[in-house]
């Protein structure tokens, strides 16, 4: 399955060392102005070689819009794009060639297909994240005519962790510092803890949280596609993702119903609200009109710099030292692919529960 979505739905396709990665964006609705720049920086913050913190492959990661813009605005139309590859080192992944790197991809496609892309693991690259980063950009940008913001930030590396909750930070300050965290002190105590495990060809990794402001009553459909049935698939299918929860989540296990229950009250517009927002934005699967907020954990990237003991392909008993560029840890990177995956499920369901309401 390289599709996601159902009214609004990218389909990828490429590999980290084939030609290009690309796209077909449908259901993109028609007449958002393209701004070509914001596109263009959101590639910027997924690409690689932005810091010391990442990895040294470096590429442009400029986009190619071939369809669907027409005089600076979306058609309606398919919007097909191309980012192409121009530096990969192949030659750096031979030693993979007849080896399965423990907890990596590898042993799973082979077993699955009979046959892999050992060049820096093919479809399951995190270089396959671009197309995701690409169809989030046009997705914000039809969000942001709707007021709908979305916000992403490293909350954790290892064990060092962000205090307290998205509500006592400026957010925006998360893109002052290449660990994307919105706390100086903590960034740089994160960034340092990379460095470390970088130099020891070691990995680490930790957990993004993510916030929508502005999101509108009533999108997600029960039963089966409820809102965070769908973000949660989202993130689940980002490389190296592990876990996902949405408003307390596990911490309200062990609490009592007295104590979490959101007390709707008016909200002093005519409106109503609620006291609290423990729900995380969704009740009974449905949008309620409260900030959506949820965390979804990285593991360490499988791929170390260092010696592991594994098997060949024959199942005989070998070691293997990984060679080439590699993350020490995905978080800085991949906070623009959280908030893209969540700007795609976001859009499609806005524009699934305007499908669902007749006269809206």
């Amino acid at each position: 399955m390289n599709s996601i979505g159902t009214l609004f739905r990218l389909t990828s396709f490429g590999e980290s060392h084939g030609p290009a990665i690309g796209g077909v964006i449908d259901g993109m609705p028609a007449g958002v102005e393209v701004d070509m720049a914001f596109i263009q920086s959101e590639l910027a913050r997924r690409k690689p070689g932005q810091s010391a913190l990442t990895t040294a492959r470096k590429e442009e990661d400029e986009v190619e819009l071939l369809s669907g813009i027409f005089e600076g605005k979306t058609t309606g139309c398919p919007i097909g794009f191309l980012v192409r590859n121009t530096n990969q080192h192949s030659q750096d992944y031979e030693n993979l060639r007849n080896v399965f790197r423990p907890s990596h991809a590898d042993f799973a496609y082979e077993q699955k297909y009979g046959i892999r892309d050992h060049r820096g693991g093919g479809r399951s690259s995190a270089r396959e994240t671009i197309s995701r980063v690409v169809a989030g950009a046009f997705a914000k940008l039809a969000l942001r005519q709707l007021g709908i913001d979305i916000k992403a930030y490293t909350q954790q590396v290892g064990d060092i962790v962000l205090p307290g909750t998205y509500l006592d930070y400026d957010l925006a300050k998360a893109e002052g510092n290449a660990v994307r965290c919105p706390d100086r002190e903590v960034a740089e105590k994160m960034s340092q803890l990379i460095m470390d495990v970088k130099a020891e060809g070691d990995t680490v990794g930790g957990i993004i949280a993510c916030v929508v402001k502005g999101c509108p009553i009533g999108l997600g459909e029960p039963v089966y596609d409820k809102l965070q049935a769908k973000l949660g698939a989202a993130m689940l299918s980002i490389n190296a993702v592990k876990g996902f929860e949405y408003g307390l989540g596990f911490a309200g296990a062990s609490g009592k119903g007295s104590e979490q229950n959101d007390i709707f009250e008016p909200d002093g517009n005519g409106g109503i609200s609620t006291r609290t927002n423990n729900s995380g934005g969704i009740q009974g699967g449905i949008s309620n009109g409260q900030d959506i907020y949820f965390r979804v954990a990285f593991k360490p990237v499988a791929t170390l710099l260092m010696e592991q003991e594994t098997v060949d392909r024959q199942g005989n008993a070998t070691t293997l030292t990984a060679r080439g560029r590699h993350d020490a840890c995905v978080l800085p990177r991949a906070v623009p692919v959280v908030e893209a995956m969540a700007a795609i499920t976001i859009l499609d369901a806005y524009l699934l529960s305007k499908s669902t309401q007749m006269g809206k």
